[in-house]
C-alpha cells in the first residue's frame, strides 16, 4: 500500500518502480482518480462551511425579526446537494483503495531486474553436495517404501496434494519443528506465539494476501480464511497500534499449519510433499524501524540458513530478481536446499522485508521517545523454515542403501532415542 501524497509528489520514482516488475505507468490512473477526489472534498468542506454560515445567519436574522427566506432556501439546497456529494466522495475513496491496493510493492535500488527465476541473483553457495555409492530416491519412494509415507490414504480422505505421515517420520516431523522453535527462541530472541490457523478478511489485507490473491486461499462458510502463512497472524499483532520505538525490533516466532489451495500449480510437484494443500511451517516475523530493516533482513536470512548449518545440508542463497520478487516484497532472499533425489536445489524459505508496504495497510506505527510524530513501522517475514520441506531434505540427503534413514545429529535429543528409520 502506498502514500497518495508521496505518489503525487513524485510519480516517476513510483512509475519507474513499477516499470522494473514490468508493469505499466499506474500513476496517471491514480492521480486521475485522487484529483476528482481531492475537488469533491473540497467542495463537500466549502458546502459545509456554507452551511454552517448560512445556519447561523438565519439565527441572526429571525433574532432580528429579519427576513430568513433566501438563507433557508440556500440551506436547503446545500442539505440536498451535500448527501450526493458526500456518496461521490466515497465511491471514488473506495476506488483509490481498491486501485492501490492491487499495485505490487517497489523493488529495493539492489534487487537485480529480471524476468523470471531464472534471472534470481546468486549469493553463495553453503555446503558439499554429498555423494552416494547407490543411486539415491526422491523422498516420496524412501517414505514409502519405509511404510511410514501415505498419500493414497490422504487421497482417500481428503483429495490430492495430502499426506499422512506415521511412527518414526511423525515423529522426525515433530522433532524438526520442536528443533527450530527451541533455536529461534532460545539462541536468537524469538518470542513463541501460538496462533489462530483462522482469521477474517482484513487481516489478510493488511499483509496483502487480499484483495489481489484471493483464489490462493481457503475460505470458510463463516467468512473466515485458513491462514495461508503464519506470517499473517504474527504481523497482524502490531496492526492499528502504536509501539514505543525502544521495543523495536519486535521478533515473532510460531509453529503453525498452513492451507494453500496452489491455484495455478496444475501439473507442478503433483507427487511428494513438495507443493501441498496443508503442510506446517516456522515462521518468524520482525518489526522494526525503517533504520533498522535492512540489517533484520540480514539477520533474519542468517538465523534460517542456521537451521541448514546445524541440519548439515547443502544450499544456496538467491536473491529474488524484479520478475520473481512477491507481491508485497521490497527484497527476498530464498533459500534452496540440495535434493540428491531430485539432483537439483529447491526452495526451503524466503526471507522478505516488505518496508511500510504492510504496516501502512495495518496502521502500524511507533513513536520516538518525547515526540507526538508517529511513524509507519517496518515489516520482515521468513520462513525458519517450512517442515515439511525440511523433512524432505533430510530424507534424502541422509538416505542409506537398504532405504534407511539416519537422524541428524542436531534432532537425535527430540527423537526419544532413534537413531536410525527404518521400515515398519
Amino acid at each position: 500500500m502506498f502514500d497518495m501524497k508521496a505518489i503525487r509528489e513524485n510519480p516517476d520514482f513510483f512509475d519507474k518502480g513499477w516499470a522494473r516488475r514490468g508493469m505499466e505507468a499506474q500513476t496517471p490512473v491514480l492521480l486521475e482518480i485522487d484529483g476528482k477526489l481531492r475537488a469533491l472534498q473540497s467542495e463537500l468542506q466549502i458546502s459545509q462551511a456554507r452551511r454552517n454560515d448560512a445556519s447561523k445567519a438565519i439565527g441572526m436574522a429571525k433574532a432580528k425579526g429579519q427576513d430568513a427566506d433566501s438563507l433557508i432556501a440556500e440551506v436547503a439546497e446545500l442539505k440536498k446537494n451535500m448527501p450526493e456529494i458526500e456518496e461521490k466522495v466515497r465511491n471514488l475513496s473506495e476506488d483509490l483503495k481498491h486501485q492501490l491496493s492491487r499495485l505490487d510493492n517497489i523493488p529495493d535500488a539492489a534487487v537485480k531486474d529480471g524476468g523470471g527465476e531464472e534471472d534470481n541473483e546468486e549469493i553463495r553457495i553453503i555446503g558439499e553436495l554429498p555423494s552416494f555409492d547407490f543411486k539415491p530416491k526422491q523422498h516420496f519412494d524412501l517414505g514409502e517404501d519405509l511404510g511410514q509415507m501415505d498419500f493414497e490414504k490422504a487421497a482417500q480422505m481428503s483429495g490430492a496434494r495430502f499426506v499422512i505421515l506415521t511412527g518414526q517420520l511423525a515423529r522426525l516431523e515433530r522433532a524438526l519443528s520442536a528443533f527450530m522453535l527451541d533455536m529461534h527462541v532460545n539462541e536468537f530472541g524469538y518470542e513463541e506465539v501460538s496462533v489462530p490457523i483462522l482469521v477474517r478478511s482484513q487481516a489478510l489485507y493488511g499483509t496483502s494476501q487480499l484483495p489481489k490473491f484471493e483464489e490462493d486461499l481457503f475460505k470458510t462458510t463463516s467468512d473466515h480464511y485458513l491462514i495461508p502463512t503464519g506470517e499473517v497472524p504474527l504481523t497482524n499483532l502490531v496492526r492499528d497500534e502504536i509501539l514505543a520505538e525502544d521495543k523495536l525490533p519486535l521478533r515473532f516466532t510460531a509453529l503453525s499449519s498452513c492451507y494453500r489451495s496452489e491455484a495455478g500449480s496444475a501439473g507442478r510437484d503433483t507427487r511428494g510433499m513438495i507443493r501441498l494443500h496443508q503442510f506446517q511451517k516456522v515462521e518468524m516475523v520482525s518489526i522494526t524501524t525503517p533504520e533498522q530493516s535492512k540489517d533484520e533482513l540480514e539477520r533474519m536470512t542468517a538465523i534460517a540458513e542456521e537451521v541448514l548449518k546445524r541440519l548439515g545440508l547443502a544450499y544456496r542463497v538467491m536473491r529474488l530478481c524484479t520478475g520473481d520478487l512477491g507481491f508485497a516484497a521490497h527484497m527476498t532472499y530464498d533459500l534452496e536446499v540440495w535434493l540428491p533425489g531430485q539432483g537439483s536445489y529447491r526452495e526451503i524459505s524466503s526471507c522478505s522485508n516488505t518496508g511500510d508496504f504492510q504496516a501502512r495497510r495495518m496502521k502500524s506505527r511507533f513513536r520516538a521517545s518525547g515526540e507526538k510524530k508517529t511513524k509507519f513501522t517496518h515489516s520482515l517475514n521468513g520462513s525458519g523454515l517450512a517442515v515439511g520441506r525440511t523433512l524432505v531434505a533430510v530424507l534424502e540427503n541422509y538416505q542409506n542403501a537398504d532405504g534407511s534413514i539416519t537422524v541428524p545429529e542436531v534432532l537425535l535429543p527430540y527423537m526419544g532415542g532413534v537413531k536410525v528409520i527404518v521400515k515398519k
